[in-house]
């Protein structure tokens, strides 16, 4: 992908970008699958930044099915890479993530698996088995390109060890595209709730913990406003007796109503992303999702958190296409624009 699109452009084409993704994806899942290389032990993935974040769901997906599988940031562990018989695959949107190159290069290439949008790159060139998103055009705060890897490695963790793609997938675009239309009144509320927040958390269990990682890392760069992002057990764990003039994103199930009982009735704002029914009151907004797989659910997530930022990003003032800082080691350079992508 040479150079970025805006990021309304983006968001506006992003049901019929998937649409186009899914059965791309698909068919190399499929191939990699017919040809054993989804075989054997559990993966390694790794990444930075939303990379990483967008491979919660498959972990989980995986270790659900009894398979080992865990993610790691391609930034905190030494080099060599030691992973023993795991295989590796290695997720970078722009495919030119200087810390996941770096590691990616030091296992055997049998084991080196690449999830990427770029392509050609120098990880797609990398890696020896490579599902490529389609060298979609992205904004500069990853939208399509992180929902789109999001799609790659949840079919990755299900067809794995002879599992299969859910069929749901099909029928995926369409839910999206209507999905955002349904929600779009709640995540406007919420927005208006959230905006003057000095500091937001984000929190979610399971599979949703990248979404709060992503959350968290999309409200820095497009809003600018300072967010940190935890797994539930963690908030719980201390964490959450700060809770102050910020405001929270939760995203699960009951213990994370409680959560958001607990804190609204404080007199903490707070949003809910959830697939179940819950009361809406003053410092609580409830955005409700349809029911979907826990791999399909982390992609609806992305997309309330797309189009919650950007009007808080309105309210707030603040240029979505601006960017403070750019640092010139965190991308290999091919000689093409760098961007935040990662």
């Amino acid at each position: 992908m040479d150079g970025y699109i805006s990021y309304a452009e983006a968001t506006a084409g992003q049901a019929d970008a998937l649409a186009s993704a899914i059965p791309r994806i698909e068919t190399q899942v499929g191939a990699l699958t017919a040809g054993d290389a989804l075989d054997g032990v559990g993966p390694l993935f790794l990444g930075i930044g939303a990379s990483l974040a967008a491979t919660a769901p498959a972990v989980w997906h995986l270790r659900e099915r009894g398979i080992t599988a865990w993610r790691l940031d391609a930034g905190d562990t030494p080099l060599p890479l030691t992973t023993g018989r795991h295989p590796v695959v290695g997720v970078s949107q722009s495919g030119r993530s200087s810390e996941t190159i770096a590691a990616l290069e030091t296992i055997p290439a049998s084991s080196r698996y690449g999830v990427v949008n770029t392509v050609p790159s120098p990880l797609a060139e990398l890696a020896t088995h490579l599902v490529g998103l389609g060298s979609i055009p992205d904004s500069y705060a990853s939208t399509i390109g992180y929902t789109a890897t999001v799609v790659a490695v949840s079919m990755l963790a299900e067809a794995w060890a002879g599992g299969v793609v859910d069929p749901a997938w099909h029928d995926f675009a369409a839910m999206f595209r209507e999905t955002e239309t349904v929600l779009a009144p709640s995540v406007g509320r919420a927005a208006a709730l959230i905006a003057s927040a000095p500091s937001l958390d984000f929190v979610g269990a399971g599979p949703s913990t990248g979404s709060a990682e992503a959350g968290a890392l999309l409200f820095r760069e497009v809003a600018r406003i300072p967010a940190s992002a935890m797994g539930t057990r963690q908030y719980l764990h201390g964490s959450m007796e700060s809770a102050g003039e910020g405001a929270h994103v939760l995203f699960g199930s009951d213990r994370e109503h409680r959560v958001a009982q607990t804190l609204s009735s404080a007199g903490h704002r707070v949003v809910l992303i959830t697939t179940d029914e819950v009361a809406a009151d003053a410092h609580l907004e409830v955005v409700r999702l349809p029911e979907t797989s826990s791999n399909a659910r982390a992609v609806l997530e992305a997309l309330v958190l797309q189009g919650l930022v950007a009007r808080v990003a309105d309210l707030r003032g603040v240029d979505i296409e601006e960017f403070v800082f750019h640092n010139d080691d965190t991308k290999v350079d091919t000689g093409l624009q760098a961007g935040a992508a990662q």
